[in-house]
């Protein structure tokens, strides 16, 4: 025999929802407060646990599971300090849990007197292996317990001076056969007997993820095609991530039908944790719909959170993980390099390769967007340099600057930062070589710059290994000029290409140019050059190309 039973495998024919589209966000419910917080090795103290309530309020969040009041005095007393403290705000519901057992109710409604409206969430086992094992209860017997409760809390709600809301999940609902869950919800939604316009909130969590999403947005189609209130009942769901499907369950319980997510921030939770609310928020903005939470400032939420819970967040965890909107892999960052740009000039929607929301729009920068290793290619580097520090480089020269900054990461086994990057580039193209260089140069008709035509004469000091030596030519232009006035000293290359452009530092401006130059060999050399004055940068450039000639490199 083997070890396992595979769980159920409902199927439900009458399915509808793979066909549906989410269009609008569901109401959330953090359950950080609660849910979250019991998973913590050190739960938050009182300060920490008020700063994260306050934050969540801060975000937009309507419903908030704030504590299970009867389960301990910390959950209690904080229930106590923000209503007495009026710390709730009149759009806010605060939520509290309990069991279906009649003491505990009692002890649940003393710790929200004064409370102006408030969820009671009530809850009762009902998988078999819970019936059997744990309570050695049947169904008749279990139905009972959830009818019990939810008489007693209908009594004390009817006392409360305030509104309160029933909420029942019935527990472990993803293990328990569909019609016995639908029979106990039916019978307490039938029992709390809803008034006109009044909700009840039915919660169907898997409380353990035993199942694909699929399954479980077909135990959700049921449940909802088998109320006998539907028009009285709000359908709740509360997903873990045992499989790590928390988040897909969610959405497909909404496609479903469902209209409610229970779910903490960042997915913190028992064992592997619940949905993470972030992760479905910014998915549905991704899709262009309003998710109606304050998701603008995923850096700001992930320090409160990690400040807060002492956990830390992911380096891949989906959009708020350091490393998710980063591109080693060259190809991705040429990508994202020609992506962003085309969106920069054309607007429109975002469709940038690899990034499926503008970092810009949950707080994130793009100089982390493109990092840069020994996997990194051309595109990236450029990126790095033109965003950072204003250098475009020539298509044609980017892949010799690509070799020699993937061959310096890789000798330094790491990756590189963007110093470090620059400093490849400075290396390579802006540095002179000792074995030549162009000192001084003065010339006569080209005091409009490079792009001077007709003939133009230059003289310049050039160092040849130590040797000064004074040359001189004619050309259409500066750096046609210095070329043949190089030729007839005795170095000859032919110009493949030469660009321009202006770099703007606050309030200085500055050129830069970049040359490639053959000589007979047929190989390329490139230079470049940085100056206030555009045809001084054209010259260091052709210096630095004719010294890197010179050495063979």
């Amino acid at each position: 025999m083997s070890k396992y039973a595979r769980s159920q495998q409902f199927s439900y024919p009458s399915r509808t929802w793979p066909s549906r589209m989410i269009e609008k966000a569901p109401c959330w419910c953090s359950v950080d407060l609660r849910d979250g917080n019991q998973a913590l090795a050190n739960p938050m103290n009182p300060e920490k646990k008020l700063t994260y309530f306050k934050y969540l309020v801060s975000m937009g969040f309507k419903e908030i599971e704030v504590s299970f009041p009867s389960a301990s005095k910390d959950d209690y007393d904080f229930t106590r300090t923000i209503i007495e403290q009026g710390l709730i705000p009149d759009d806010t519901t605060i939520q509290v849990l309990t069991q279906a057992r009649s003491h505990l109710i009692e002890k649940t409604f003393d710790a929200i007197r004064g409370c102006k409206r408030a969820i009671i969430h009530v809850y009762n086992s009902t998988s078999p292996a819970q019936r059997e094992v744990v309570f050695r209860k049947d169904r008749k017997e279990i139905i009972t317990i959830a009818l019990d409760a939810v008489k007693q809390i209908r009594e004390y709600a009817v006392k409360h001076d305030g509104k309160i809301i029933l909420e029942y999940s019935p527990e472990s609902f993803s293990q328990t056969e569909v019609e016995f869950a639908s029979e106990i919800c039916n019978r307490v939604v039938e029992t709390w007997n809803p008034q006109r316009d009044e909700k009840v909130i039915i919660n169907l969590p898997s409380t353990v993820e035993i199942t694909t999403p699929s399954i479980f947005a077909d135990q959700v189609e049921y449940m909802i095609d088998h109320f006998d209130k539907r028009d009285n009942i709000i359908v709740s769901v509360h997903t873990h991530n045992d499989r790590g499907c928390a988040i897909a369950a969610a959405e497909m319980a909404m496609q479903a039908g469902a209209e409610r997510v229970e779910g903490t921030l960042f997915g913190n939770g028992e064992r592997t944790g619940n949905a993470d609310i972030v992760t479905i928020a910014l998915n549905l903005y991704s899709q262009d719909i309003d998710p109606h939470i304050n998701i603008n400032n995923i850096p700001e939420i992930r320090t409160m959170y990690e400040e807060c819970t002492g956990m830390d967040i992911h380096k891949r965890h989906p959009y708020a993980g350091e490393l998710v909107f980063t591109a080693f892999s060259g190809s991705h960052q040429d990508a994202i390099n020609k992506g962003l740009a085309h969106y920069r000039n054309a607007k429109g929607h975002w469709n940038v390769p690899y990034l499926p929301i503008d970092p810009a729009d949950i707080g994130r920068t793009y100089d982390a967007v493109i990092r840069i290793n020994s996997q990194s290619g051309k595109g990236g580097a450029s990126y790095i340099m033109e965003t950072v520090y204003g250098f475009q480089i020539p298509k044609s020269m980017q892949q010799s600057f690509g070799k020699t900054v993937q061959k310096t990461a890789d000798t330094l086994g790491r990756e590189l930062n963007h110093q470090e990057v620059f400093e490849c580039f400075n290396k390579d193209f802006l540095a002179r070589p000792e074995c030549f260089s162009i000192q001084s140069f003065s010339g006569e008709n080209f005091d409009d710059g490079i792009e001077t035509h007709g003939n133009v004469s230059i003289k310049a000091v050039i160092c040849d290994y130590e040797k000064k030596v004074t040359i001189s030519g004619n050309g259409n232009g500066p750096i046609d000029a210095l070329v043949n006035a190089l030729k007839e000293y005795g170095i000859s290359c032919t110009v493949l290409s030469f660009h321009e452009h202006s770099i703007s530092r606050g309030s200085d401006s500055c050129a830069a140019a970049y040359i490639a130059i053959s000589a007979l060999s047929d190989a390329v050399y490139f230079g470049a050059g940085v100056d206030t004055d555009i045809t001084t940068a054209s010259v260091k450039a052709l210096g630095v190309a004719v010294a890197k000639m010179h050495l063979g490199t």
